[in-house]
């Protein structure tokens, strides 16, 4: 087994940093060379119980670490200036979703990427999509990219097991605003959800987003979301998400020409038609039908290895020289906030949007959010109450 080891560094250290840290005191062929957070008493903590060296600013980890792969487990809005400026370096870069907040920045960081590229050939850029590992979700993919279903015709995705309270909401001053988060729903709980759909079936061709914003929860941003998409191929789907919805639903039906596919509660059901659904249309003398069909459930290995660490283990194992696919390439992400993007677009906007989509309009939307916004937060932490909405670079995700 190779001794080499893949020196890491990371900035941020909030719910998600933690989860990092852990595993990667785990794996073998890592060191961890660094921790950073604008919080000195967080950092000095964890980087004493990890035996590494505690930062205070990203530019330091990034320039005396030492590093040659950053994780950045920040709010959203630093995500692309940290990338970027790993980039210049040469160094690697696993980013938390989202991307960014919205495409333009995105669009900056893949260029950025591109471009360092021409001086370090090797440089890597990987994202954060565990769900990709998840083994429902990876049979889904086979099954799809099989071609079992035939013509896909449909595919809807309920997914209300999203629930917050406004206590979660209070949580942080950067929480749920437009100048702190960049969003709510779309931004922070569906990025993997979003990634799922365009991962399984393509971006559409058109977006057509209602977001209610603040309709449960004291929030400035968008608590519940349904949107409409139109494919090229003729597919349309359907997407319902809210933060508000107890016990919640999360159940995706996958309709194709030839089979449908069923996925809630743990169990995929697959409905095989014996004959093709379109054709069966056009032809049949029947004025009505009715087909029974008896789903057969199809096995899932649920041990199957999953989550952060086999994202950030293939990415390990590509710096080790192996021949090896990264679960999500950076640039990836564009994917999944097109549609967050385009969603709260196309709501604002109140009509449909073409993909790509204005990142210009999207932004100077969001702008004027941000510059136009008299809400304050609240925000209630365990000594004391405070008005805040403040997000730095290093701060804690």
């Amino acid at each position: 087994m190779s001794e080499q080891k893949i020196k890491f560094g990371l900035v941020g250290i909030g719910n998600i940093g933690n989860t990092h840290l852990k595993y990667l005191s785990e794996m073998e062929n890592v060191a961890l060379v660094g921790v950073c957070d604008v919080d000195k008493e967080k950092a000095d903590l964890n980087a004493k119980t990890y035996g590494t060296t505690a930062y205070y600013d990203v530019l330091d980890l990034l320039d005396n670490s030492g590093l040659d792969v950053i994780i950045i487990a920040v709010p959203h809005y630093d995500h692309p200036y940290i990338a970027i400026e790993a980039f210049k370096r040469g160094i690697h870069v696993m980013c938390e979703k989202p991307i960014a907040v919205h495409v333009n920045d995105a669009n900056r960081m893949i260029e950025a990427y591109e471009s360092a590229k021409e001086t370090y050939p090797g440089l890597q850029f990987a994202i954060m999509f565990q769900e990709r590992t998840l083994p429902f979700y990876a049979k889904l993919k086979e099954i799809v990219e099989s071609g079992e279903l035939g013509q896909l015709t449909r595919a809807t995705w309920i997914h209300t097991k999203w629930f917050r309270s406004q206590s979660y909401y209070n949580s942080g001053g950067w929480r749920a605003t437009w100048a702190g988060e960049g969003g709510g729903i779309l931004t922070n709980q569906c990025p993997h959800t979003l990634d799922m759909y365009q991962w399984l079936f393509g971006l559409p061709s058109l977006i057509s987003g209602h977001a209610h914003i603040g309709k449960y929860h004291d929030i400035e941003v968008e608590d519940e979301v349904t949107a409409y998409f139109e494919h090229s191929n003729g597919m349309i789907g359907h997407l319902i998400v809210t933060t508000a919805e107890l016990p919640g639903t999360n159940r995706l039906e996958i309709v194709g020409d030839t089979g449908k596919l069923v996925l809630e509660n743990g169990k995929l059901l697959h409905y095989k038609y014996q004959e093709s659904m379109l054709t069966f249309t056009r032809e049949t003398e029947q004025k009505f039908a009715t087909w029974q069909i008896e789903p057969e459930e199809v096995e899932v290995d649920e041990d199957a290895p999953n989550g952060h660490h086999v994202v950030t283990g293939r990415l390990v194992d590509r710096l080790l020289g192996k021949e090896t696919d990264l679960i999500a390439e950076g640039p990836e992400g564009l994917g999944s906030l097109t549609l967050a993007n385009g969603i709260i677009l196309s709501s604002f906007q109140k009509r449909p949007v073409e993909v790509p989509i204005d990142g210009d309009a999207f932004q100077s939307h969001l702008d004027e959010l941000i510059k136009s916004s008299t809400f304050v937060k609240k925000v209630v932490t365990e000594s004391k109450t405070q008005e805040d909405m403040s997000a730095s670079f290093g701060s804690s995700k």
